[in-house]
């Protein structure tokens, strides 16, 4: 079964924009888990413009699914995840500047670096997953680096999806046996949504997760969060 894990940063975002606790970020997703979340996902930046320290401290001791941590290594990060020790720990490659995650890492130029920082997670119990283009030449070296499993950036798929499923998807379907047959979990995000998710769980049928926010968050001012919630999840049911 592939879970369904809901970022909750928009929910972080439109609260920041008129300061207060309106929506309440913790209590939306406390929702989303009654509604049928298996985990929760947030990426606290630098500059804290959507999701803040304090929100991950808040958080931790109340979910229940598996709490996710997205971001770049630095200290402010890796210290975060030694004080509430979250079920996974996602390493991103994105500078405090850009507005959103756009690119995976080079497992080959970043080896060394990865491998200190994987082994620190571990030491505090987290699982470790490694957001990567699907590209073949960057799983070996992902593997090597003591990584429990990789999250495909998924906004090259989602962007050729409307025109060509097929060529879209095919990068995926070979990395993705890669990486099985390497024995590295499997994640996905960026981009996914109720039209193109469906198809790329049917190409991948062992995805162990995806992460999903900005879409599910604009389909819930339409369906409602917790039917958009079950709507996300009957597309990974096959």
């Amino acid at each position: 079964m592939t879970k369904l894990s809901v970022n909750i940063n928009k929910i972080a975002t439109l609260r920041n924009a008129r300061g207060g606790s309106n929506p309440n970020v913790v209590k939306v997703a406390l929702d989303c888990e009654r509604f049928g979340a298996q985990g929760i996902t947030v990426h606290p930046r630098p500059d804290e413009r959507h999701i803040r320290y304090q929100d991950v401290v808040d958080l931790a001791p109340v979910l229940t699914t598996e709490f996710n941590i997205e971001g770049y290594p630095d200290k402010r990060f890796m210290e975060i995840i030694r004080m509430v020790k979250p079920a996974q720990a996602t390493l991103v490659p994105d500078p405090p500047h850009v507005l959103t995650s756009n690119n995976g890492w080079d497992t080959i130029t970043h080896q060394e670096l990865l491998k200190d920082i994987v082994a620190e997670l571990k030491e505090y119990g987290t699982r470790v997953s490694i957001f990567i283009n699907p590209e073949h030449k960057y799983f070996e070296p992902a593997k090597t680096t003591g990584t429990d499993r990789v999250e495909l950036y998924t906004e090259p798929y989602a962007s050729q999806y409307p025109s060509d499923r097929e060529k879209a998807v095919q990068s995926y379907k070979e990395v993705s046996l890669l990486a099985k047959e390497l024995g590295l979990g499997l994640n996905a995000g960026h981009d996914l949504d109720l039209q193109n998710l469906k198809f790329l769980k049917q190409n991948i049928p062992f995805l162990d997760e995806v992460s999903i926010g900005h879409a599910l968050i604009c389909d819930a001012l339409y369906y409602g969060l917790e039917n958009t919630i079950q709507m996300y999840r009957r597309q990974l049911e096959l």
